[in-house]
């Protein structure tokens, strides 16, 4: 078997040679499946494979096709899906013990969409727990590892689906984004992540971290790629009440047409020293690319980025709080086994405590304490003031910037248990979480690679607009990957190019 993965065409490539069976869907299936099972033992990028859904689906697909019949704009295409998105296929676990076996009895809508477009979904992908981390360590099932350098994390929480389609084992791959937790392993893994604007795609059967802040998105090798794929899951949905009934025009139909007097807003705090040098520098390189492409760079500040780490980590461990209480061991999930004579609340503890693991249980107690009496004022109450202020900020540059640039994370991908501290890791969040305070759109794109204890590491580059502008958010994405060619690199995976 050839487990060399290919340089994957753009999807509507990949279903139009479906479509004119050129090749066939089950042909596509069957390489992404044969590539997973040789490459992904090292990686564990996946939690389970649907290895005969994907098959069947794929043949049924075929068979439309040579009915005459048109499955969609994804026609044959296999996907990966992180495991917060419920599906009523496979197990729906969220990297955690408590649900390890739960199976949902509905799709969410974002999946529903794409499967309805024709796609195929072969797989759920790892992810830290709840999607609370920044690393995939904090996975019950395994960490994830990096392709790019199999002794450091891809990143998280989406760390799976990054390194699955990093790796070539899928052409493309949903996550989710609470405080960067799409954009931070795009960047750590060399590839396109989107998340779109709060409101845009429907959170309905996804599991709920920080309501406020989560949102659906995607991991793909290529800006197009990101543009179908937000185009297909975006709309609105009754079934989520916070999904807003905003028109969107089709990103792809000026995906490739430079914005003429593009404006790049370039805040003074994100070059910070604090940064490591080789990340400055592919930044500061991407910006000489976008003057080169006739764009006006604007310096700007943003100076409640600072307040960013401390603001998100008080909301978001609140709304987890809240969220994550209605895992008692009682409704569905982990049930921990009792002796005759415990109480209710004793099942409640030892359910919990065997079904969480360390990073979930500590943002549930820091959640409780922010909200609890005595202290909603001096820290939810503060926090929330503090979140109207950065939307204002922000507001305020996009008012005569089309856009704002920097680096995703202060540094590369880091080794594997390299930051025990979690403060640490919440720092390394600066860049990313104050995007899901204010409720735009950002993405992740290949900037260029930075040198690392003698390895050269992806670095990404950070582009944010406007709530409800993805579409200059994707052409001033598209100008800079049309004049770059680092996205086009792939990882030396072991066992394929051995």
């Amino acid at each position: 078997m050839d487990a060399t993965p290919p340089p994957f065409e753009p999807m509507h490539r990949l279903a139009d040679a479906v479509r004119r069976k050129a090749r066939s869907a089950e042909e596509l299936v069957r390489g992404c499946l044969d590539r997973i099972s040789t490459l992904d033992g090292g990686l564990g990028s996946f939690r389970e494979v649907y290895e005969q859904r994907g098959i069947e689906r794929a043949r049924a697909i075929d068979a439309a096709i040579a009915a005459g019949e048109d499955p969609g704009p994804l026609a044959g295409v296999p996907l990966a899906v992180k495991d917060v998105l419920a599906t009523d296929f496979g197990r729906t676990s969220a990297g955690s013990r408590f649900l390890e076996d739960y199976r949902s009895p509905f799709t969410a809508t974002a999946v529903q969409r794409l499967e309805n477009a024709g796609a195929i979904v072969i797989g759920k992908t790892n992810c830290d727990e709840f999607a609370m981390g920044s690393s995939t360590e904090h996975c019950a099932f395994g960490a994830v590892r990096n392709p790019w350098d199999m002794n450091r994390v891809p990143g998280g929480s989406s760390g799976g689906s990054a390194a699955a389609v990093a790796a070539g084992l899928v052409p493309a791959a949903l996550g989710s984004d609470t405080g960067g937790s799409i954009r931070q392993p795009a960047s750590f893994c060399n590839i396109v992540g989107l998340k779109p604007s709060y409101g845009r795609i429907s959170r309905w059967g996804l599991i709920a971290f920080g309501s406020s802040l989560d949102q659906i998105g995607c991991l793909t090798r290529s800006v197009q790629d990101a543009a179908l794929l937000f185009m297909l899951m975006s709309g609105p949905d009754g079934r989520d009440s916070t999904c807003a009934d905003i028109h969107l025009n089709n990103p792809l139909e000026r995906l490739d047409e430079p914005i003429d007097g593009l404006r790049v807003a370039v805040p003074r705090q994100y070059l910070d020293d604090r940064n490591d040098p080789g990340v400055n520098e592919v930044i500061n390189a991407a910006i000489d690319v976008y003057r080169g492409l006739g764009a006006e760079i604007v310096p700007v500040e943003l100076p409640l980025t600072d307040y960013a780490v401390a603001t998100y980590y008080i909301i978001a461990p609140a709304e987890a709080s809240a969220n994550l209480a209605r895992y008692d061991g009682i409704r569905y999930g982990r049930r921990a086994t009792m002796s005759p004579g415990d109480d209710l609340s004793a099942l409640y503890a030892a359910s919990r405590s065997e079904g969480f693991g360390a990073e979930v249980q500590r943002r549930i107690m820091l959640g409780t304490y922010v909200l609890s009496a005595g202290y909603y004022d001096a820290y939810y109450r503060r926090a929330m003031q503090i979140r109207r202020l950065i939307k204002g900020e922000f507001d305020a540059v996009f008012e005569s910037c089309h856009a704002i640039l920097g680096p995703v994370a202060p540094k590369p991908a880091f080794p594997l248990g390299a930051r025990p501290d979690p403060l640490s890791m919440y720092l390394g969040d600066v860049f990313t979480a104050i995007t899901n305070i204010a409720g735009h759109c950002a993405m992740s794109i290949p900037a260029g690679f930075a040198a690392c204890d003698g390895r050269d590491l992806p670095v990404g580059l950070h582009l944010q607009a406007k709530a409800f502008d993805e579409g200059t958010l994707l052409r001033a994405a598209r100008m800079f990957e049309a004049a770059t060619d680092d996205h086009g690199r792939m990882p030396p995976v072991p066992g394929r190019d051995a």
